[in-house]
């Protein structure tokens, strides 16, 4: 077997097959003995002697939510109606209360809360507001992980969306569409483009070969990846045991439908990027399964620890996106600015909800997936927010915010948690920062970690 990585303790149990051009990295395999050294923030399984590495994603919407029909309230702590989609993995999520952006506030700068709150999102930092290239923020939570971690994983952070973006100009009141476009951000004036084809992301996950071109051409031909590797998957399964062959299969299983959705995607024409242009072919024509199959790779690239440091921007800061599938043919932030229309309402309402129940799949894909006894979800932190908490007035104070998983047991689960308004955001990411192994005093507009994450 190729892929079989030494370590100073053994051989890896994350085997990884060769082909021509193509390389796939596997999943945990208990039948390989031995266990990676070196990784930072790592979980023990119960009674295998293997570590698991801690992954983090960061997952943005737009626009905020209808706050009333966010909250959970009543003595028995039910969930609202926004988040009813959560209650088969709600073992797994903290629903979080109280926690602000102050950069993402004017401060003096006037309007455009929708680029600065996803500018400030990942940062903390205030937007400098320019329409041109003189533009400054900080650097993004993911992207500080990945400049102290990332070299341990064959991709540093994965940036992933699910909208076209102007790429230039201004796009909110004076503010560089630089702001509203990316999350992700290297430094004060380097943003992170995000990936919103799937075949694009599958060729940084899998592909070895020079050309990219010929990887859209294996895809188009419905050539698997795994037609490549296939000697060596062949001489690795005969050292597996029963568990760990079956393992594999439902591994590979996985990889050929996420090949198929994504042929099927390029062979078709999807719904307009913009009015005036068609979006490209590779994009899903339904908007829900562009945001599934998004979500599927993202838990395959932290399955086969292709890397450990995400962020999903599932819409663009402000976007005016229609959702034809739940019934919503207005946009999306003009929705947003609803002045108690209870018609307008009602569809923030589905559009919040729509957002929640495709939140609510991957978290069950992650809780399902196996690594050692535990799974997944529980050696990841997987936090889903937004930069504004109600669209309608622009308020940036007790912020929409989810954070899933048990991150390696150093997080508690499954439970409200109200914080004082006004709690910095950024002492959350602090604390993120932390788990994943980072040295780091503060971060944003905070020097102390958030507290009550673990009982």
């Amino acid at each position: 077997m190729s892929g079989a990585r030494a370590t100073d303790t053994g051989v890896s149990r994350r085997a990884v097959l060769r082909g021509v051009g193509v390389s796939l990295a596997l999943p945990w395999l208990e039948s390989l003995g031995g266990f990676s050294s070196g990784l930072a923030s790592v979980a023990r399984g119960a009674g295998t002697g293997a570590v698991f590495p801690l992954r983090m994603a960061c997952i943005f919407t737009p626009n905020g939510v209808h706050h009333p029909a966010w909250q959970v309230g009543g003595p028995d702590g039910a969930l609202s109606p926004t988040l009813e989609p959560l209650e088969s993995v709600r073992q797994y999520v903290n629903i979080m209360s109280g926690l602000t952006l102050d950069r993402a506030r004017s401060n003096g700068d006037g309007p455009g809360d929708h680029a600065r709150s996803a500018a400030s999102f990942l940062t903390g930092c205030q937007a400098r507001k320019t329409s041109g290239n003189d533009i400054h923020l900080g650097v993004s939570v993911d992207q500080f992980a990945a400049q102290q971690i990332g070299a341990r994983t064959r991709l540093p952070s994965l940036e992933i969306g699910c909208e076209y973006s102007q790429p230039a100009g201004s796009c909110d009141s004076g503010y560089s569409c630089a702001y509203t476009s990316n999350v992700s951000w290297r430094d004060e004036d380097t943003p992170v483009p995000k990936m919103v084809d799937p075949a694009a992301v599958y060729e940084r996950m899998f592909g070895d070969l020079r050309s990219t071109a010929a990887q859209r051409d294996r895809l188009r031909r419905r050539a698997s990846v795994l037609d490549f590797v296939l000697d060596d998957s062949e001489r690795l399964e005969r050292r597996l045991g029963q568990a760990d062959r079956r393992k594999l299969d439902e591994f590979q299983t996985s990889v050929r439908e996420i090949e198929h959705r994504i042929s099927l995607a390029m062979a078709e024409t999807g719904e307009a990027a913009a009015p005036e242009e068609p979006a490209p072919a590779g994009i899903p024509r339904r908007i829900g399964e562009h945001i599934d199959l998004m979500y599927d790779m993202l838990l395959l690239a932290f399955r086969m620890d292709a890397t450990r440091v995400s962020t999903f921007m599932v819409a663009t800061g402000g976007s005016n996106r229609t959702i034809p599938e739940i019934g919503v043919t207005s946009g999306h932030h003009e929705l947003s600015h609803h002045q108690n229309n209870e018609e307008m309402i009602e569809k923030i309402r589905r559009i919040d909800r729509f957002y929640i129940e495709r939140f609510a799949r991957f978290l069950g894909r992650m809780a399902a997936t196996e690594e050692g006894e535990g799974s997944l979800l529980d050696h990841s932190m997987i936090l889903h927010g937004s930069g504004i908490c109600d669209g309608n007035i622009h308020n940036h104070e007790n912020l929409p915010i989810l954070l899933a998983g048990r991150a390696n047991g150093t997080i508690d689960p499954g439970r409200v948690i109200d914080y004082p308004t006004e709690t910095p955001l950024c002492s959350l990411y602090l604390a993120m920062l932390r788990r994943m192994g980072c040295d780091v005093a503060s971060f944003g507009d905070a020097d102390q970690e958030l507290g009550r994450l673990s009982v």
